[in-house]
């Protein structure tokens, strides 16, 4: 199941861009318990570029995800990408109320790396990223990749070399690798990876 942001298409509302429509992300388990056959309580979260940002977030808000996919997200959007010198006062500044006013408070509460303190600890995270990635640099998913370290968060990260901002090249492995993903920790129930440092 999945769902247009506020705003976009014909839908009504303003998109914040990971602000109050976050809450169409949170929404979603509970539309689930009106559809048929729906187990709501397997859910897998899968989210693509802004849709990783979103999936970030919203971990922080839910306590019903049991696993999650982020591709070719940005995990600190205080850090501007030189090389997309536009996208702040065309994205950022259009969709992110009082921006300018509250430019540093805003993009901290869209950032990965500044909201580590509320993000759980029990749901894995697969991070797939190409290096070839012109919107998205995959050093986007080191830094995830580093902050899982530190809080000792389950995650496995893959960095398909040459790959562009939807893997492309890689197309049926990233398919495959994402839905080996949800079956591990939906479907088999495999418990989850021993996070404490540990071995000889």
């Amino acid at each position: 199941i999945g769902c247009n942001y506020r705003g976009s298409g014909k839908s009504e509302g303003q998109d914040e861009f990971g602000g109050k429509d976050i809450n169409d992300v949170t929404i979603l388990p509970e539309v689930l318990k009106e559809v048929e056959g729906a187990d709501t309580e397997k859910i897998g979260m899968y989210g693509w570029s802004r849709g990783a940002m979103m999936t970030y977030i919203a971990l922080t808000k839910m306590d019903n995800i049991k696993v999650a996919v982020a591709g070719a997200g940005k995990s600190d959007l205080t850090e501007m990408d030189p090389g997309r010198s536009g996208f702040e006062k065309n994205v950022y500044a259009q969709l992110i109320p009082d921006y300018w006013e509250n430019k540093e408070e805003e993009l901290k509460k869209r950032s990965l790396v500044h909201i580590m303190d509320e993000f759980p600890k029990d749901v894995p995270i697969l991070i797939l990223h190409g290096n070839a990635d012109w919107r998205v640099k995959s050093t986007e998913s080191l830094k995830a990749a580093m902050a899982f370290e530190e809080y000792r968060i389950p995650y496995r990260m893959i960095i398909f070399e040459g790959g562009d901002h939807g893997i492309r090249e890689f197309k049926e492995k990233r398919f495959n690798e994402t839905m080996d993903w949800f079956r591990r920790f939906l479907k088999t129930n495999e418990s989850l990876p021993n996070m404490e440092l540990h071995g000889r």
